[in-house]
């Protein structure tokens, strides 16, 4: 569920939100002492788009967007930060329990939640809420059973204890239905010049001689998208999707607030002859599926100018978003809880948007 972002942290989070889709969410992540990075940070994401931030250094909430700084007072950012600072002390709380039910005593450790809200076109909304140690899945909240599920042995304590608190688990599934759908719905509305507007990639094919063989490595670099919601396929004879000798990579982020995917495929000599192999790009800046042929009498990229076929606007240069190395928890996207204050709804300028539910002791 939760996968490791920068520093092993969660990860696995959806890969983008559709058209007609929105969702808000935010990944929390408590580190322990002596990693000389933040013991807590906070990161929120509307659409894949931080837009708040989060960390002990500062003890301040700030915007990461101009909408978002426009759009709310300094009541705002100091109510969400006194949330955060109290929700402090209970991540470190939760190390210690967690390192005892693991048998640990030293080294670096993580605990981390990820909570989130998820609203469709056709108005179904999802939710999720969950909790992890060191990277992996802990302890996540079904909102239909009002129960909580784990994959660990070390959180059946945790489990028992939560799922005793019918009340509080209403609350929560009200946060994730309510509250934060009403959240998400406000965000869209102060960015949404900036969350609606469609960019399309730019596609350059490369080649290569692999490693260790005589077989070509074509790379399909799909780069400067927005939305991030993507999809990249190889196709043999314009008919055919590989998946056996494709390797694929992560969306990640460029600089300038679109995304980048690369896309490998690994095609002998003699599975070139008599096929064509095209790089096909599903886009919602396109009307259409698009096609980029590969030319294997192109010219290597090894030592030379990149070459293939470009469409689209050019993507900025690929960076490392810190903040989500923070984004711990990764509040899991948009299918959580995602705001912090009591779970009740949360009024257009008035209540707090993270969950109060700010890590309860496990």
């Amino acid at each position: 569920m939760l996968r490791v972002v920068v520093l092993g942290i969660l990860c696995c989070v959806h890969a983008g939100s559709a058209a007609g889709t929105h969702s808000l969410r935010y990944f929390f992540t408590g580190v322990s002492e002596g990693t000389g990075l933040p013991e807590f940070s906070a990161v929120g994401l509307v659409d894949d788009v931080q837009h708040v931030h989060y960390d002990s250094i500062t003890k301040k909430m700030r915007p990461t967007q101009d909408w978002m700084e426009r759009s709310e007072g300094p009541e705002y950012w100091e109510r969400e930060a006194q949330n955060l600072i109290g929700a402090e002390q209970v991540f470190k709380a939760n190390i210690g329990v967690a390192m005892q039910r693991f048998n640990q005593t030293g080294g670096v450790h993580t605990w981390q939640w990820m909570y989130g809200c998820e609203l469709d076109e056709d108005g179904t909304k999802q939710g999720l809420y969950q909790y992890g140690f060191d990277g992996k899945d802990f302890i996540s909240f079904d909102k239909d059973t009002l129960t909580w599920t784990t994959p660990v042995q070390q959180a059946v304590i945790t489990k028992n204890k939560w799922d005793a608190d019918r009340a509080r688990n209403h609350q929560r599934k009200g946060y994730l239905e309510e509250t934060c759908i009403e959240w998400l719905q406000k965000y869209v509305q102060y960015g949404r010049e900036t969350l609606e507007r469609r960019v399309p990639p730019a596609v350059t094919l490369h080649q290569r001689k692999a490693r260790g063989s005589a077989d070509t490595e074509v790379l399909c670099h799909v780069t400067g998208f927005f939305p991030r919601a993507v999809e990249v396929t190889w196709v043999r004879d314009g008919r055919d999707q590989l998946d056996e000798g494709v390797q694929s990579g992560e969306v990640l982020p460029n600089q300038d607030g679109t995304y980048q995917l690369r896309k490998i495929l690994t095609v002998s000599s003699e599975e070139q002859k008599g096929h064509s192999y095209s790089c096909q790009v599903d886009h919602a800046s396109f009307t259409e599926k698009q096609n980029f042929i590969w030319d294997p009498n192109m010219r290597s990229s090894d030592g030379g100018p990149p070459i293939g076929i470009i469409a689209g606007v050019i993507g900025g240069v690929l960076a490392i978003l810190a903040a989500v190395i923070i984004g711990v928890v990764i509040r899991k996207k948009r299918q959580g809880g995602t705001q912090k204050a009591d779970y009740s709804k949360a009024p257009s300028k008035e209540g707090s948007d993270t969950s109060s539910d700010t890590a309860p002791n496990v």
